[in-house]
């Protein structure tokens, strides 16, 4: 038998022939980058110890494995965060329950899907050296607000908790310069600062407060914030939302099992974090974040029930019919 030689140039185009007919045959095990959905969550306030687990879920990924790019954002107006989501404008928005249960009876069609914060972290501050420790020492007192329809409410129980009402204290839009309104002393108290930051940023400008915490003086017990869904988006997009809810699970669950790393984390992502705030405050924070079943971001209906009728007999809605269609705990029971 005669044996032909290959010349070596012929060779390497075989070889080379080959190796692309492999690639092409699914050889090349490299897969394609995958294409993320872009979704956006409109914040309530400027990036603080709450938004931990969201930047958690950002920086470590969690996001992008649940296959979505998430722009985590402050709006020009954190108060019309519900109707930006119920328009379609934002995928997802924090707001309150209160304020959520108020836009529901107007036609504002967001959902509650689930809790931050199972407690409520608003409170009435006032400074120790003008010995107004009680709901009933404000009478006749300046009490500045941010200007949010229910914090009237709030206080007005407070005060009625003690025999008196909002129509004995003069009530003073201060925006969200809470703290120096009130260690300037243009009003004698003020109601929407959190206990667990606002005292904190008081104290470490050297002035000593007194706390009212709502839930200790009439309020029923209610979620401070939480993560809210159009209607639509719940019924159209039912996998993106459970998605993003998955991936905010992870985030939180870590910050619950290291609170002060979360806030180290929030800090390199978000320099002005003010760390002589944060680290005290995430530390009271944190137990907020959990809940009785261990189901991060759950809700019990008899807590939305107690505080709609709470609403109704405040005058401030008008009916308790629509206070289980509000939130939605399908999506965190799905991500445990």
């Amino acid at each position: 038998m005669k044996l032909f030689k290959i010349p070596a140039a012929a060779l390497l185009s075989i070889l080379f022939a080959l190796s692309m007919l492999a690639a092409a045959c699914g050889g090349d095990s490299t897969p394609e980058p995958k294409e993320l959905t872009k979704v956006s969550i409109a914040l309530d306030w400027f990036p603080w110890a709450n938004h931990s687990g969201l930047f958690i879920a950002q920086e470590r990924g969690y996001f992008a494995e649940q296959g979505l790019e998430v722009n985590i954002y402050v709006p020009g107006d954190p108060s019309t965060v519900l109707q930006t989501v119920a328009a379609g404008r934002d995928d997802f928005g924090i707001s309150y329950q209160p304020e959520l249960l108020l836009a529901r009876e107007q036609g504002i069609q967001a959902v509650s899907i689930m809790a931050l914060v199972q407690h409520p972290l608003n409170s009435v501050m006032t400074l120790k050296e003008s010995g107004i420790v009680e709901p009933k020492d404000l009478k006749g007192k300046k009490v500045g607000s941010p200007g949010l329809p229910s914090d009237e409410a709030l206080i007005d129980t407070m005060l009625r908790y003690q025999g008196l009402t909002i129509d004995d204290v003069e009530m003073v839009n201060v925006g969200f310069d809470l703290v120096s309104a009130l260690i300037s002393k243009s009003v004698d108290a003020i109601v929407g600062a959190y206990w667990v930051h606002e005292s904190i940023s008081a104290n470490n400008l050297g002035f000593e407060l007194n706390i009212m915490r709502m839930e200790e003086n009439g309020v029923p017990d209610f979620y401070e914030l939480v993560i809210v869904a159009s209607e639509d988006k719940i019924a159209n997009d039912p996998e993106v939302v459970q998605k993003f809810v998955r991936a905010v699970t992870r985030g939180y669950q870590d910050a619950i099992a290291d609170p002060l790393d979360a806030v180290a984390l929030l800090k390199s992502v978000k320099p002005e974090t003010d760390l002589a705030i944060e680290n005290p405050g995430v530390k009271l924070l944190a137990p907020l974040w959990a809940t009785d079943n261990g189901v991060f971001g759950w809700q019990e209906q008899d807590r939305w029930e107690v505080f709609a009728k709470w609403m109704v007999e405040t005058g401030r809605l008008s009916s308790t019919t629509d206070a289980t269609a509000a939130y939605d705990n399908s999506f965190v029971e799905a991500a445990r």
